[in-house]
Parts: structure tokens; sequence; C-alpha cells
């Protein structure tokens, strides 16, 4: 199955995307609006990525992202 992000473009190991509103991350901090990650990891759920943020590693849903 195609993990689609919320234009409903395909998402394929290695793009690009973008946040598309403000998310909250467990620890306290919080995602802006526009912030970028390159090269996405697809895991084996639907609707689910990898992304590296630093040192750490964050599982975000496709619903919250656009491909940049």
């Amino acid at each position: 199955m195609a993990v689609k992000d919320s234009n409903g473009n395909e998402l394929v190991d290695g793009d690009a995307v973008s946040v598309i509103k403000d998310l909250k991350v467990k620890g306290g901090s919080t995602l802006k609006r526009g912030t970028t990650f390159k090269g996405i990891k697809l895991t084996s759920s639907d609707g689910e990525i990898e992304v590296r943020d630093g040192r750490s590693t964050l599982v975000l849903k496709t619903m919250f992202l656009k491909k940049a």
C-alpha cells in the first residue's frame, strides 16, 4: 500500500516532508509548522513515517505532513 501525505502525494524513502501544523512531542517540545525533515523512512504501519531530529528519531503521522 502506498503511503500518502495530507495532499495525497505518494511518499517514498528519502523524501523530504514539512509539518503542516504545530505538533506537541512527548517530552515537552513542540514541532512548529513549516519544519522540514529530509530523508524520511517508511515504517511497517500505514500512515506513519520515521524522521531524525538531531539525535532522536520521531514517528510522525502522515496526515500532518506534506511533501516538500
